[in-house]
């Protein structure tokens, strides 16, 4: 796929993706840059509200879809990595908070409401701000999105209360699926809250996921190989913050497919229990494995146990080697090792992950850019209707 020339993906209606996809590693580097950049300006901004604040601020990380699926994946790293003395990280989607604001909302609770956004047209999206801005008292907000004219960016314009972080202006994707725009938010969101790491170190993360993001590319007849084979099912695993990155893995799968192929996702240990009902004999497994040297054992188990079955026909491992492996097949990173934290390690698993959806999409004969023939699926979500809150 990523050695084709662009006619030939076009003719099969590919481009747009492979390309988006191939040029993450790229992006990273960039986001890392602009991270630099505006460092200054974020820890004024934070360290702001920590100065009018008596107690931790609740953080609230906000989003539909994929944008949700960031928060889910980054909050049990920044639990152990964030700053717990001042901020209380949360992941909520928007479409939750929509319906039932009462649920999420805290009047009288100091928050920093932290949006992610692709176009920043998402009427849940759009709608979250609206209520969180009428509903609590003190409110800050951080809008990290790929489009300076969407509506959250041009709606904090002017703002001194939210503080807006764009992306590199390739990451965001003009195909169908959330690719760059979904890693390059996730990594922007560990730099700015991650504080037990420091410069050179985030400096180190940056470059060694992005060496292991471009193996993917170079390395994609060993996946292609495993899309050949006859499955109906794929099934993702994962602990701790790799657990969100699952629900954003079989998402691609399913977006990409339109639905074609049967998807689930759980932790390494939740699976164990009813849902392995769902391995058959024409099932993919694969679990990211943690880079934590205590739950990865958790990982391995689970693969270990699932190969000791002998019904599915692929259990893959995801990660780079260390001192316990599982014993089976996978795909391991050579560039990467076992000191990169999971948080950072989530970018070059998805960039995995989206690899796979694409060659999926292709051989069940659909069109990437555009996968929902139907139209009844759109990039950026129609037919919501958002009632007015009295």
């Amino acid at each position: 796929m990523f050695s084709k020339n662009d006619t030939d993906l076009e003719k099969i209606g590919a481009v747009i993706t492979t390309r988006e996809i191939q040029q993450q590693p790229v992006l990273w580097q960039e986001v890392w840059s602009d991270f630099q950049k505006n460092e200054e300006k974020i820890n004024d901004f934070l360290d702001e509200i920590i100065r009018k604040v008596n107690g931790p601020v609740r953080v609230l990380f906000v989003g539909a879809g994929s944008s949700a699926y960031v928060g889910d994946t980054i909050v049990p790293y920044l639990q152990l990595n964030g700053d717990r003395n001042n901020f209380r990280f949360e992941a909520i989607d928007t479409t939750k908070i929509v319906s039932t604001p009462f649920d999420y909302l805290e009047k009288n609770t100091p928050t920093l409401l932290v949006s992610f956004a692709r176009s920043g047209n998402s009427p849940e999206s759009v709608a979250t701000v609206n209520l969180a801005e009428k509903i609590i008292q003190n409110l800050w907000q951080l809008t990290i999105s790929c489009a300076p004219e969407g509506q959250l960016a041009k709606h904090a314009e002017n703002d001194s209360n939210n503080l807006v972080l764009l992306q590199p202006v390739r990451s965001n994707d003009k195909g169908f699926a959330m690719t760059g725009s979904f890693s390059c938010m996730m990594l922007t969101a560990l730099l700015v809250f991650d504080v037990q790491h420091t410069k050179q170190q985030k400096d180190n993360y940056v470059n060694e996921i992005s060496k292991m993001g471009s193996e993917v590319f170079k390395r994609e007849q060993e996946i292609q190989a495993i899309v050949n084979t006859d499955f109906n099912r794929i099934i993702y695993l994962g602990s701790g913050g790799l657990t969100g990155l699952t629900r954003e893995a079989q998402l691609k799968v399913l977006e990409l497919t339109a639905g074609q192929k049967e998807t689930m996702f759980d932790s390494s240990m939740g699976f164990h229990h009813g849902p392995k009902s769902f391995v058959n004999n024409k099932a993919l497994v694969f679990d990211f494995i943690s880079n934590n040297n205590y739950t990865r054992h958790y990982d391995i188990d689970i693969l270990q146990e699932i190969q000791n079955d002998q019904i599915a026909p692929v259990v893959w491992g995801i990660g780079v080697s260390s001192q316990k492996n599982f014993s089976g097949e996978g795909f391991t990173f050579k560039n990467g090792t076992d000191q990169i934290p999971d948080g950072y390690m989530a970018l070059p698993d998805v960039v995995f992950a989206q690899t796979f959806a694409l060659m999926t999409s292709l051989k069940v004969g659909n069109t990437p850019d555009t996968p929902s023939a139907t139209g009844t699926v759109n990039r950026v979500v129609k037919g919501v209707t958002i009632h007015k809150l009295n």
